[in-house]
């Protein structure tokens, strides 16, 4: 009977309830894509982020400003540049500096300080976590690696200020680091001067003299053929002139004799006493009267001051004209 009622029903375009009608999902199916929704749902929030940007009302900085501030960064480092570093570490051979490049920079030990003895090594040159100026002197490496400098900024800046003192025309002290035949080689500001074996005064240009500090005044500067010449006998004479005038009686010694007269040594200077200023009476062979190494009182009838020259008399004193004949 039942069978003839479905045979009916379907006859009459009446779908069964039991060829039409799905199965019901068991209950696992429907824990499984449950599941698999909820994880979905998990990553996507947690790495696809917010659909919509936050709102800017309010601020008084947008994105499109942010985007605009970016681009207007420059980031390029060019040579000769300086920029402030901070030293992070010890390498060989130098330091890794940060210098806010996309990579950090090298300073060798040779470019640590313009002042070096034999031997320093990097970690008595520079401090770690010291920020200072750097100069950059190469080109990116393959690896965006830069070489900066600390001792061509301090070379620069040394001979700003030997130009400035030149200038004043001070007198000055330096030591001497070492000799050399022609005179011997002072440490002035970080730079290597050379000073004349001429222009010492009592002095000799030996071994003796390295370490000694000495007064010293600038004859020659020359920085761009890094030139730089200093004398001792200027300084010293510019010292004892101070306290010379015309009218002074002093003491010295014949140091050299010459056709036109003799070469005085008073207190490190050289005086010049003039054929004509040695006696009121004529004199045919000055190696008559005067030999080197002996010892006179001279008057000073004139003096340079500048150029550190005195001229000096001794008729002056004679107490009859051609006293100075008989000795």
């Amino acid at each position: 009977m039942k069978l003839n009622i479905a045979l009916l029903l379907s006859t009459m375009g009446v779908a069964s309830a039991f060829t039409v009608q799905s199965a019901p999902k068991t209950s696992s199916t429907a824990l499984n894509e449950a599941a698999i929704m909820s994880r979905f749902e998990r990553l996507k929030q947690n790495y696809k982020g917010p659909q919509t940007k936050p709102s800017t009302e309010g601020l008084d900085f947008s994105y499109a400003d942010f985007d605009a501030a970016v681009e207007a960064t420059d980031y390029s480092f060019n040579r000769n540049d300086v920029v402030k570093g901070t030293v992070v570490q010890y390498d060989n051979g130098g330091c890794i500096v940060d210098i806010g490049a996309k990579a950090s920079a090298f300073l060798p030990t040779g470019e640590s300080s313009l002042i070096q003895q034999q031997g320093d090594s990097i970690e008595n040159l520079v401090d770690l976590d010291s920020e200072m100026d750097f100069q950059i002197i190469s080109e990116e490496d393959e690896n965006g690696q830069l070489l900066v400098s600390i001792r061509r900024i301090q070379y620069r800046q040394a001979w700003e200020t030997v130009v400035a003192q030149q200038s004043e025309d001070e007198v000055f002290e330096a030591e001497i680091i070492a000799v050399n035949r022609g005179g011997a080689i002072a440490l002035v500001e970080g730079l290597r001067a050379f000073l004349p074996g001429s222009h010492l005064t009592g002095q000799l240009p030996t071994e003796e003299l390295i370490g000694q500090t000495l007064p010293l005044k600038f004859l020659e500067v020359n920085q761009e053929d890094n030139k730089l010449v200093v004398s001792n006998r200027r300084a010293v004479v510019e010292q004892q002139m101070s306290n010379l005038s015309r009218g002074d009686i002093i003491n010295g010694i014949v140091k050299a004799l010459k056709p036109y007269g003799a070469f005085v040594e008073v207190g490190g200077m050289s005086g010049l006493l003039h054929i004509s200023q040695i006696s009121y009476d004529r004199i045919d062979d000055l190696e008559k009267v005067l030999q080197p190494g002996m010892q006179l009182k001279c008057m000073i009838i004139d003096h340079d001051k500048v150029n550190g020259r005195i001229a000096l008399s001794t008729k002056t004193l004679e107490p009859e004209p051609g006293d100075m004949l008989r000795f």
